[in-house]
């Protein structure tokens, strides 16, 4: 008897079950269902739930790879033991073992209590509710080890779970019925319970708070330093990564967020699979550039001194905002989710634009917090439930005028 066979039986012996759900989720997940539809009106589908979020699994994939190189390769480059990179991809500083393993150290691990805590509560809440467990956490699970930085204390990140999936997803019903990106909400969890972990020049290289504590004196903190271009240009200093390092990812962030290349090409694979809309990817960098420009025009202007704490951000090419920090990641892989976006194409149009505009106003003017896309999303998150129902209140009203005239 095979393990499929093995399952099956088991499902079947423990279908009145009160541990059903978990049985059936563990099925389903390796295989796909026996129950087949033998009568009724019904369409034949190659696309569910899981291969959906399969697909966006693949799409991120590339960016957890090259994540864990730069982990290490930043943990390296920071600690004086290696050169920085000159060849971009094909650097053989960049593709070693000793990156990857220091990134295998640290990422891994992360991921692994991001799936364990996030499905062990999804499993959880099925057997209590008694329903199927979604796969909705799939993606999810994925996210969260990505958005965060590299040295987040694994029990930190294992509380931010329990509080994005129980307060972001179950108690509004679960998948399908939250209202916030629960990646963004456990982010939001994690920086507003922990800014220490969250912020600063010290958290996005790997063990640069460790050495800066057994620095005595601040002679060699420079050297170690980690900070992220945007934290750079926040404290008004100058940009010292070229646009190539910036565009292909060799700079410090948080995990997957770092390299713009390989975000476009998950972009283009989700559009080309039709799993994330390319209204929202394009409206949403659009809206960025519009802000971008104007920030750029107010500098021109001279209506801002260069003595400002905002000149930095305000005069930075209005394009290079998309290249640094992660607002190409949220963008691609979070302002698209499906469940939480606006769901009228027209909405869809008007609720990227303002995620690009809004994040690039909070990224310069939030001195506390220089990455504005995350809020950008939550905030546009509760919004699209009111963007579509205007929508279709229009698309109503024209009909309606339509059918006066054709009657009149």
């Amino acid at each position: 008897m095979g393990l499929k066979d093995k399952l099956h039986k088991l499902k079947l012996k423990y279908k009145d079950k009160k541990m059903a759900p978990a049985f059936n989720a563990i099925h389903t997940f390796l295989y796909l269902p026996n129950e087949t539809t033998h009568s009724g009106s019904h369409v034949r589908g190659a696309d569910d739930l899981k291969r959906t979020m399969n697909t966006v699994i693949m799409a991120l994939l590339p960016c957890l790879v090259f994540g864990m190189f730069n982990a290490g390769y930043q943990h390296h480059l920071a600690a004086g033991e290696i050169e920085a990179v000159t060849n971009g991809f094909f650097s053989s500083e960049f593709w070693t073992l000793d990156n990857l393993i220091v990134g295998l150290w640290k990422v891994l691990p992360l991921v692994i209590i991001s799936y364990g805590v996030g499905l062990g509560v999804e499993f959880l809440f099925a057997v209590i509710k008694k329903h199927e467990v979604e796969e909705g956490y799939l993606v999810t699970g994925m996210l969260v080890p990505l958005i965060v930085p590299i040295d987040t204390p694994l029990w930190m990140l294992a509380i931010a779970v329990i509080f994005g999936v129980v307060i972001g997803k179950e108690v509004f019903g679960g998948t399908g019925m939250n209202i916030l990106n629960p990646a963004l909400t456990i982010r939001a969890f994690l920086f507003f319970a922990y800014p220490t972990w969250m912020s600063g020049d010290k958290v996005w290289v790997h063990g640069a708070v460790e050495r800066a504590n057994e620095i005595a004196g601040g002679a060699q903190l420079d050297a170690i330093s980690g900070e992220t271009v945007l934290g750079a240009l926040a404290q008004g200093k100058e940009l010292t990564y070229s646009v190539s390092d910036m565009f292909l990812g060799f700079i410090p962030g948080s995990v997957g967020e770092t390299s713009s290349i390989l975000i476009l090409l998950g972009a283009l694979f989700l559009i080309f699979t039709k799993i994330g809309s390319w209204r929202i990817m394009l409206s949403s960098v659009i809206g960025a550039l519009v802000m971008g420009l104007i920030f750029n025009g107010v500098v021109s202007a001279n209506w801002i001194d260069e003595g400002s704490k905002f000149y930095s951000l305000m005069s930075t090419e209005f394009w290079h905002h998309l290249i640094i920090g992660g607002f190409a990641f949220g963008v691609v892989f979070m302002a698209t989710d499906p469940v939480t976006a606006s769901q009228t194409n027209k909405g869809k149009w008007i609720y990227g634009f303002l995620i690009g505009f809004i994040s690039i106003l909070i990224r310069v003017f939030n001195p506390a917090y220089p990455e504005g896309v995350m809020l950008a999303i939550l905030l546009m998150n509760v919004f699209a439930p009111t963007i579509d129902h205007y929508v279709i209140q229009g698309n109503i009203k024209k009909r309606m005028k339509r059918l006066k005239l054709k009657t009149a």
